[in-house]
């Protein structure tokens, strides 16, 4: 899976298995650490994903007069 036309949420599920697998704790050394290769660089793609969204998103927003507004993202959880 190291195309770069996957989509962040593919990697995401990618991701989540390698995770499984891994913690399981059954897979061989060598094939671990092809696992942990590849999830370190499914993290940084979907790093870089995620900060390309951003910047669509402070793109798109507008103020009423129709200027461009930024505004800080904020984990409202």
């Amino acid at each position: 899976m190291n195309s770069n036309n996957e989509t962040f949420e593919a990697s995401m599920l990618r991701l989540e298995q390698i995770v499984r697998a891994m913690e399981k704790g059954d897979v061989e050394l060598e094939e671990s650490l092809k696992l942990f290769q590849e999830g370190t660089e499914l993290i940084r793609r979907c790093g870089k994903l995620l900060d390309e969204a951003e910047l669509q998103v402070k793109k798109i927003m507008t103020a009423p007069d129709g200027s461009p507004v930024e505004e800080a993202f904020t984990d409202e959880q």
